[in-house]
């Protein structure tokens, strides 16, 4: 009986309806609500964006040296993560995924087709998707949100080749639908608060996000994006900007704006206290000592200073050596509305740095890297400092070998993805960069978690699947590698 009152309430989680900040906005005061698509989509959206920077701040800016916990009980900075910590992760980004799920159903099945939400549906879908199976590694997909359609309580593991395989089906069935002349009212781009109704920026948007995950598995030469690799797939996509246009400037990044204490569009840090967001711990050495030497300007915005001067301290100091507090991140930053970045023009930037430093595609390495450094800061509403990109720590430099350039410009993609959701974390296991020193606190056996634990619940109720997973996946710890990792780091 436990047992089953438990599965009610987690079907209740992934079956539920969008947040409740926007939950007036589902709401017809003039009669009985209609369930159209244009009505679902700031509501899943936004829970989205708020949801990304809660997990930085949660686990995300532990993991990767952004900040450092005092608390002895709090251990991520250390590698250590139990089981509880997945929890909200899986139940949220599963109830996201049927919010974008019933989007594109009810899209696709209207009289006349909704295709500009079946493709950003389509999109929306992806981003979470891959959220989930990067994390995890093989996860419930095929089955998955069918508890109410089909009855289906128990879903069995997908691979996480296949599910990728069926992201970039998605992504590129939304390029194909946004090519149609899709007119909207003004009554449905008031409904999108990312861009407006501007399908070309949701086409954009679509577009980059392919190639985020296009290169994060781009050491598999599966033929799984549109029959061809990943790698011959991101050639394609940067050789046919026509066919498949991509972000050419900061607005168009994919950056839902918070709007601070006021709602709709409630920063997620707005229920925190003060203390919750700026305390238990401290900016780490790694993080601040970089932005100091190079003299960049969001330091300011970042970072606080503690006797006049920005200070961090050691990531994975050891047990009972507690460091002093020092620098934290301002007071000010809280309620930020430039905190809802789902993928921005400077981390594309970087994506086509790394690519054409590595051969992979033609243009200049070095352009590529400087504007995005400079859309990187420009975005946080700073000048690029004169003579910032010639400096002797940022200069680009063709002399070098391919790994320091991968250095050099993952390094610089960390900052940029400040905050955004899980990525700095992601890209550090695909890349091993930015370098990080690891304290003798450290534990893992030194190696930065590969995923994270199965939620216990799943291991309860969905037992013969889960063995079923661990059984080709390997062992449920932070050490198995995904399908797309080549080795741990």
């Amino acid at each position: 009986m436990k047992n089953l009152k438990v599965l009610a309430t987690v079907l209740v989680i992934l079956l539920g309806s969008c947040t409740k900040a926007y939950k007036e906005l589902n709401t017809n005061p003039n009669g009985v609500a209609v369930a159209v698509p244009e009505r679902l989509l700031n509501p899943a959206v936004y829970s989205v964006a708020q949801f990304g920077p809660t997990r930085a701040h949660t686990i995300n800016n532990d993991l990767m040296q952004v900040w450092v916990s005092v608390n002895e009980a709090d251990e991520l900075h250390r590698y250590v993560i139990r089981p509880a910590v997945s929890n909200t992760m899986w139940n949220t980004w599963y109830q996201q995924k049927t919010n974008f799920l019933d989007m594109y159903r009810i899209a696709s099945s209207a009289a006349t087709k909704g295709v500009a939400y079946m493709a950003i549906a389509n999109i929306m879908d992806a981003h979470v998707t891959s959220m989930l199976t990067d994390t995890y590694g093989d996860v419930p997909y095929f089955d998955a949100n069918k508890g109410y359609t089909d009855n289906i309580l128990t879903p069995k593991f997908d691979r996480q080749k296949d599910i990728y395989q069926d992201i970039f089906k998605k992504l590129e069935e939304a390029n194909t639908l946004l090519t149609a002349a899709i007119t909207l009212s003004d009554m449905q781009k008031s409904l999108d608060a990312l861009y407006a109704g501007d399908m070309t920026k949701w086409r954009k948007f679509g577009n980059a996000l392919y190639m985020r995950l296009l290169l994060r598995v781009s050491s598999r030469t599966d033929l799984i994006a549109d029959g061809m690799s990943p790698v011959d797939k991101l050639k394609q996509i940067i050789a046919t900007p026509a066919s498949y246009p991509i972000f050419t400037n900061n607005s168009e990044s994919a950056v839902l704006n918070f709007t601070g204490e006021t709602y709709p569009l409630r920063s997620p840090f707005a229920s925190y206290r003060t203390i919750d967001f700026t305390g238990g711990g401290s900016l780490a050495e790694f993080f601040v000592n970089n932005l100091t030497e190079w003299g960049d300007p969001r330091i300011a915005l970042w970072s606080t200073k503690v006797d006049n001067e920005y200070s961090g301290i050691p990531s994975g100091y050891a047990t009972g050596e507690i460091p002093a507090i020092k620098s934290v991140y301002p007071t000010a930053l809280r309620l930020d509305a430039r905190f809802g970045a789902i993928i921005t023009y400077s981390e594309l930037q970087f994506i086509l740095a790394e690519l054409a430093a590595k051969g992979i595609i033609s243009g200049s390495a070095q352009t590529y890297y400087n504007n995005g450094i400079q859309a990187g800061i420009e975005y946080w509403g700073q000048a690029l400092p004169a003579g910032y990109l010639n400096s002797s720590e940022i200069i680009w430099d063709e002399a070098l070998s391919e790994e320091q350039k991968m250095e050099k410009i993952h390094l610089q993609k960390y900052y940029t993805l400040f905050f955004t959701d899980f990525q700095q974390w992601f890209e550090y296991r695909r890349t091993g960069h930015p370098v990080l020193n690891k304290g003798l606190g450290v534990r893992n056996d030194k190696v930065m978690p590969t995923r994270l634990y199965y939620p216990v619940i799943v291991q309860s109720l969905n037992r013969s699947n889960y063995n079923d997973a661990i059984s080709k996946q390997g062992a449920d710890d932070l050490k198995t590698l995904v399908w797309w990792q080549e080795k741990q780091n």
